[in-house]
């Protein structure tokens, strides 16, 4: 445990008021994700990192090192690094990062503000007779049994996302996700809600792995966080961003 300024604390230190401290846990055998972040833009207020499937943004659970975070840090040596926002640790792409502590939430606002326009991309069964483009509005809260997951419930909309189909290859569809909000699992369950589950969900529609049980590299979720776009609150220039990486089809029979 340390100090704002990287001092020592011992355990049974007495505390100020108002004191910051800083614990950096342990994690015996912590897996290791093997897949590599690919930073797309970097300057003196601003990161844009391309997460691989399966890698954390922040520490949590039984990962520390293999986070996209830490990674980052330990490779620019920037520590007061800082995610702008989040995304899933089973989805790939567009993750923004602030380098300085002064302007963070600048950056935060405009997510706050709405003031960033969004686009996912996921694999799922092909619509049938569906009408899309679509909204899709829902009230979406935490799974009263199982809290790593949520659920749909009946009540006053709090998410909406726009779907649209980019393409149809037989029995799958490459679909178009824009969320106009934020909630948590949003576009799982969302696309789960419409009978049309992403591939490799291993959530929705059903719990086929636990958050603690080994992971199975070979199945990533197909979804991706593909572009990201908005007005910098620091330099006022017009960012847009695009992620490199690429879904995978499954194979005609599956």
């Amino acid at each position: 445990m340390f100090d704002d300024a990287g001092q020592p604390v011992a355990v049974d230190a007495p505390i100020r008021a108002g004191q910051l401290l800083h614990y950096y846990r342990d994690i015996a055998d912590e897996a290791v994700i093997p897949f590599d972040e690919t930073i797309l833009f970097q300057d003196d207020w601003l990161v844009v990192a391309d997460k691989p499937h399966f890698l954390p943004v922040t520490p949590t659970g039984g990962y520390v090192q293999q986070t996209l975070l830490v990674r980052l840090k330990r490779r620019l040596g920037i520590e007061h690094l800082a995610p702008i926002h989040r995304i899933d640790r089973e989805t790939a792409g567009l993750t923004l990062f602030a380098v300085q502590p002064a302007t963070r939430d600048a950056y935060h606002a405009l997510f706050r503000q709405r003031a960033v326009t969004k686009t996912y991309e996921a694999i799922a069964a092909s619509p049938g007779v569906q009408p899309f483009p679509r909204v899709h509005r829902s009230r979406i809260v935490e799974d009263s049994c199982a809290f790593f997951r949520m659920v749909e419930t009946p009540g006053e909309a709090n998410s909406e996302t726009r779907i649209e189909v980019l393409e149809v290859r037989g029995a799958h569809a490459r679909y178009g996700l824009q969320p106009l909000t934020g909630r948590r699992h949003q576009l799982r369950v969302s696309m789960d809600a419409l009978g049309l589950p992403i591939i490799g969900d291993q959530f929705y529609p059903t719990v086929r792995r636990g958050p603690r049980e080994p992971e199975d590299f070979s199945r990533p979720l197909q979804l991706l966080a593909r572009t990201i776009a908005f007005t910098d609150p620091v330099t006022g220039q017009a960012r847009a961003f695009e992620s490199r990486r690429s879904l995978q089809w499954p194979e005609p029979d599956a």
